[in-house]
This record gives structure tokens, sequence and C-alpha cells, in this order.
């Protein structure tokens, strides 16, 4: 009996530890459904029956057997004798309303049994509705009387990945490159196949290996090599790879003393280089170029232009069927008068002079990646040409990965701005997935976010943002509350008392950041070089540009930056209706006001408050925010597993801190221009100015390497 019971008290002690959970499985999870329901989805999957046996076709067999036996339990051979539940894969529907991607579910009854077709035209459509069909479960809808059809509304939906080849990740805060360079090909880390899984359970068709700050060594036959087994891995997924080339490779690797887009020895390597790409990876995607940019090379060293490079490269991938994605964001070694100008300034001349295998991948914002921007103005001003979105999903200005801040509302708010281009309702959404004006080459990308962490992506949190990017680039048009509603429900649970608060939470957490980062439009505010908590009073260094007083222009007269017809006339490159919104103080919302506007610190803003006073205000309700989230967490305890409700609220103490932290700095850094009190009730900041000020980190992670 004494026996007994030490084997029972140890099996309690090990218990929890062997139920717990690390944040590994992502959106996959596939737990049991409840007892209660486990019988009605069980008997609508009693089997599977595959029309045929690719590589794809085998993966999304596998994927269904996987979850639903975690689900439902372990679905019987499709010759189960008379039982109801067949679930049958099925790639050669010949619907053209699915194109190559999308997939359609119903349910019939097929020789006297109820049978779930899972229909597409190719096999990729099926392993997508393979989970499409697996989250139903998973978030407790009804599989009974199925009738959906869905098929992207973009066509490359990519992950640009900023890793090196040293594994270290520019603005990566998840641990190392889960691109394992030094072991490959020989290889291949079992961990890019559930990497692939996740990608293509959202739709995710494309991945960019290497960083757009690239290193020519990525195009050297020993790295295509490596390449070609990612590729391998990640084809039976759907998902393509794409390479960041480095504009001087002909010099560096080429042995050629020239880039000249325009010299036929440089056309000729890239042409041999694009031939050596294809003849090791058939389906290669493409290039990814950062051109005269950030000190990067490009044509314009030679006095060419981006659409000289572009086309270049483009017609070397373009007897491949490959495309180029040449990034718009650049700026000039000259300092312009509004850095936000540069990229409209350099692409509206040449829109209709791309080829047309040629897309340009345009950021969200005219500056990078802030907390809030309006849209950039190049959507809806180049009908002509092949317009990218490029979202950032690691938060490189939004608190790294210990700040919960779900990034669906930033995208969503970008994604439904109205550009006016063509009338109202130009949407940027309608421009990014090429309704607006007809365009078949269409992309979103978005900054990557993984790394080698057991959990990802350095939080359970910011999983969210890679799903949610996901979801949005095939259907720009979603609902971001609705896409949290179910990446909750896969990832915690479906008790309605714990998703009904964390969605709450997610959904207001990236307004508080905007509100203790930069609140009422300011922007890039953040700490030198690693962009780590705030730093307003950053001044000096290479260029004017690179600097927080730059944007704030804070001075006893006030704040903000002046982009109207009397300032930078940043405003007139929107739609004209935009633009006179954008610089009418009666007409512009308040959440951009400091963007476009230098305004005294006793204008009053539609509250009745001075901006002193809801500068200040703006900056304690984001703190205030997060205070409410760590209470929101703990409450949650009953509904999560132990070590993932540890870890994320350990998160929400660092995020409460630094958020002080922000709200403090920036109050005691403003206050010696607005000289004025602070509004009744407010604290004062809990540090001197000369602290903050002195505060350095050299060892920020995601710096690159």
């Amino acid at each position: 009996m004494r026996l007994l019971a030490l084997i029972l008290g140890l099996a309690l002690v090990v218990a929890p530890a062997a139920r717990a959970e690390d944040g590994y499985d992502l959106w996959l999870r596939y737990k049991p459904v409840e007892a209660s329901v486990r019988a009605a989805y069980a008997a609508r999957a009693a089997a599977i029956a595959p029309t045929r046996d690719t590589p794809t076709m085998k993966v999304a067999r596998a994927e269904l057997e996987r979850g639903l036996t975690g689900l439902v339990g372990k679905p019987a051979s499709a010759a189960a004798g008379s039982r109801d539940g067949v679930i049958l894969l099925k790639a050669d529907s010949a619907d053209t309303a699915l194109g190559d991607e999308g997939y359609r579910i119903r349910t019939l009854t097929v020789n006297g049994r109820t049978t779930t077709v899972i229909a597409a035209n190719r096999d990729v459509g099926v392993l997508y509705g393979v989970f499409r069909y697996l989250s139903l479960i998973q978030t407790r809808q009804s599989v009974d009387k199925l009738d959906i059809a869905s098929a992207p509304k973009v066509k490359l939906r990519m992950l640009n990945h900023w890793d090196n080849l040293n594994r270290t990740v520019e603005r990566g805060y998840a641990g190392q490159s889960i691109f394992d360079w030094w072991r490959l090909p020989g290889h291949v880390d079992p961990r890019l196949v559930d990497y692939a899984r996740a990608n293509a359970s959202i739709g995710i068709n494309g991945a960019v290996l290497n960083n757009v700050n690239a290193k020519a060594d990525s195009l050297t036959a020993p790295y295509i090599a490596k390449a070609a087994a990612v590729a391998d891995t990640l084809r039976p997924y759907g998902i393509k790879v794409y390479l960041s080339a480095r504009w001087s490779a002909p010099i560096e690797i080429g042995g050629l003393k020239s880039a000249d887009p325009l010299d036929p020895a440089v056309a000729a390597f890239w042409k041999a280089k694009a031939d050596e790409l294809y003849k090791a990876i058939p389906d290669f995607g493409g290039f990814l170029v950062k051109a005269n940019s950030e000190g990067q090379p490009g044509p314009q060293d030679y006095g060419r232009t981006h659409v000289d490079g572009a086309n270049m490269l483009a017609d070397a991938v373009g007897p491949h069927g490959g495309v180029v994605i040449w990034r718009a964001f650049v700026y000039s070694h000259q300092q312009p008068d509004d850095r936000a100008k540069q990229g409209y300034s350099e692409f509206k001349p040449f829109d209709g002079q791309f080829r047309d295998n040629v897309v340009i991948q345009v950021k969200n914002g005219a500056i990078d990646f802030q907390p809030r921007e309006p849209f950039h103005p190049l959507f809806g001003a180049m009908p002509k040409s092949n317009l990218g979105m490029e979202f950032q999903i690691t938060k490189e200005y939004l608190g790294f990965s210990t700040h919960l801040v779900y990034l669906g509302p930033l995208y969503e708010e970008t994604l439904k701005s109205d550009t006016m281009a063509e009338g109202k309702g130009s949407t940027v959404a309608k421009v990014v997935d090429g309704q607006l004006d007809g365009r078949k080459l269409t992309v979103m990308a978005g900054v990557a976010n993984i790394g080698s962490d057991r959990n990802w992506s350095g939080s359970q949190f910011d999983q969210a943002n890679w799903y949610v990017f996901g979801r949005l680039a095939w259907d720009p048009e979603a609902s971001s509350r609705a896409i949290a509603e179910d990446w909750t429900r896969m990832t915690f649970g479906n008790d309605p008392r714990l998703v009904k608060p964390v969605v709450a939470m997610m959904m207001g957490s990236r307004e508080a950041a905007v509100d203790y980062m930069t609140p009422l439009g300011l922007h890039h505010q953040m700490g030198r070089d690693g962009h780590y908590g705030p730093g307003p009073w950053v001044s000096g260094g290479p260029r004017a540009d690179w600097t927080s007083v730059y944007y704030a222009k804070a001075g006893p007269d006030g704040v903000g930056f002046d982009r109207t017809p009397t300032g930078s006339n940043a405003t007139a490159q929107y739609a004209p209706a935009v633009g006179a919104c954008f610089a009418d103080l009666k007409c512009v919302d308040e959440k951009n006001l400091l963007w476009f506007h230098h305004l005294p610190w006793d204008y009053r803003l539609k509250s009745g408050d001075t901006l002193w006073d809801g500068m200040v205000r703006r900056y304690s309700a984001g703190v205030a925010y997060v205070d409410g989230m760590n209470r929101t967490w703990a409450t949650l305890a009953p509904y999560v597993d132990a070590r993932r409700h540890a870890e994320v609220a350990d998160y929400l103490k660092i995020q409460r801190d630094e958020a002080q932290w922000w709200r403090d700095a920036s109050i005691a850094w403003f206050q010696t221009f607005s000289k004025r009190p602070l509004p009744p009730g407010e604290k004062p900041p809990a540090k001197s100015l000369e602290y903050y000020e002195s505060l350095v980190f050299p060892f920020a992670p995601g710096q690159g390497g």
C-alpha cells in the first residue's frame, strides 16, 4: 500500500508537467472535443477517402488523420462497412470559381452514406480545405450540413524572413533563424515540416528565406543547394521559396567590375544565375530586392532607375515563370525635406513602365512600420503597376515579443483605408487584391516573427499576429475580430469565459500601445539603433531622418510634423479629397493629428483638452489598459494551462513596466518644451529626464548580424 501511495503521489507530481503546453503546437493543437459533442463530430469523420496519391494529397490526408485523431478519435479506412461519415478528398473538381488554390466543402449523400466532400481544382486547394474543416471542429462549429466555398483574393501570400546566414535574425525576437544553413542540405530540421503545416493552415504560399539586407553568398552554388533542400520540404504544402538578391552580386560572386543593369555582362550574369536556380529549384518563386536604400547597392549607383533594375531581373526570371518583388522602401543619401515623401517621389513617375512580372512591394505606411501610420500614398497612385503590401509581423516598434499587441486592427485599419483613387470605396484592400485596377499579380507580404523559440514567435500572443496576417492575406476584407476569436478558440480553448475577455484584450491592445508610445500621430520616437524603449530626445548621427526630434519637431511653439501645403506638402501625394482632409484640422482624424500638423501646446482637441493635456492623458490611458490586461489575465488562470498562463503573466508585467517607462520618459521630455503643468490627477514621471536619457541598451535583440 505504501508503494502504491508513493506511485500515486509521484503521478500527481509528474502529471502536470506531462500535460504542460509550451506553445509549439500553435493553433493546430487538436485537443479532444468535449465528451458531450464528441460522438456528433466523430460520426461525420469515420473514414477518409482521397482520390489521388500525390505528395500534397498525402500530407492533406495525414493532416486530416492527425487532426481527427486528436479531436474526435482515429478515423477508419474508407472500406469500413456501412458506417456514416466518409470524408472524400477530391482534387479534380473543375470548378472555375475556385481557381488554383480555392476549395469547396459540401455535405452530400453518396451511395447511401453521409459524405463530406473537400474538393478543389488542385491538390493544394484540398489541403487548404482540410485545414478549414479541422478548424470548424476546433472552434465547435457544426459540420452536419456544409456548403462552404473559399478562394484566396491575393495571389502571392508571403513571409519575408529577415534571417541571416549565421542564423541571427534582424528585428527577430524569437531566437535564432529556423533555417540552419550550416547543417543544410545534409540535414533538414523536422521543425520545417511544422513550419510548413502552420503556414499552409492559413494559406501562406511563399517564403523569402533570407534577409533583404542580403549577402551575395546566398546565390552561390552551395547555398542554392541548401535552399533547394528547404524548397523540397515546403513544396508539398504549396509553399514556394524566394531569395533576397544582393544587387552587387555580379561583382562579389560573378567577377564583374560593375552591376550596371544596362551592362550586357550584368544581364547575362543574372540570366545564368536564374537558370542555375531553376535547375535546382524548378518552382523557385523569384527575387525580393532592396536596392538603393539604407546604404544597400542598387541601379542608382550607376545612374540608372528602379525600372532599369527591376526589369533586367524580371527578364532573367520571366522565362521560368518567376517574379521580381522590388521594395519601395527607399530613401537616398540626399536627405529630403520629408522622408515620408521619398517612396512616392521615386516610384510614381514610373507607373506603367515595369514588366508584368514585377511587383512593387510597399510598406503599409510611408515611414517604417510605426505603431500608427496613415496608409502609404502609393496605394491608389500606380494603377498601371503591380503593387503589393508589406506589413511587419515582428513587432520592431511595438514592444518586441514581450508586449501583447495584436496587429489585426493595425492591418485592418490600413486595408480599409479609402484611397479615393477611383472614387469612394477605392480601399487599400482593393488595390492589394487587384480589384481596383484589374491587376492579376498581387502580393501581400509579412516580415516574419518566427524563430527557434519553442513557441515560434517569442510569446504566445505573438502567434496571433502570424495567424491574422495569413488570414487577411487570403481575404484582405476579413474581420480582425472574428480572426482573433478563431485564434483564441484554437490556441487556448472554447470556453466563453475565456474567449470573450481574451478577444477584448487583443482588440484594444494595439490602440493602447499607440497611446503609451506615440499618441495623436506622433511617430518614430523610439531609442536609437535597437529601437527599444522611448527615445524622443534622439538627435544627431549621420542622418537627421534617423532621429526622433526630426519627426516630432517639438519646441516652445508646439509639436508635430507639418505635412500640409504650408509644410512639406506630403498631403499632395494623396488623392485630392484624401489629402485635403488630412490637411484640414476640421476633417483629419485626431489619431493622425501630429503626423500631418504642427500645433501649439494649447490647441484644443475635440475632447476639450489642450493638446498637452490630451497627450498626457493618452499616455496614461495606454498604461491603464495594460493594467487592465494584467487583471483580466489573472482571472483566466482556471481556463489556461499553467505554463502558458505564467509566461503570459510575466510578459504582461514587463509590458506594464515598459508602458510606464514610455509614458514617464515621453512626458518628461515634451514637458521641457510645453512648460505646462500636468493635468489634474496625473502623476509626474518617477525619474528625472536625465535618468531616462542615460539609459542605453547595446545588446537589445533583433539587431541582426
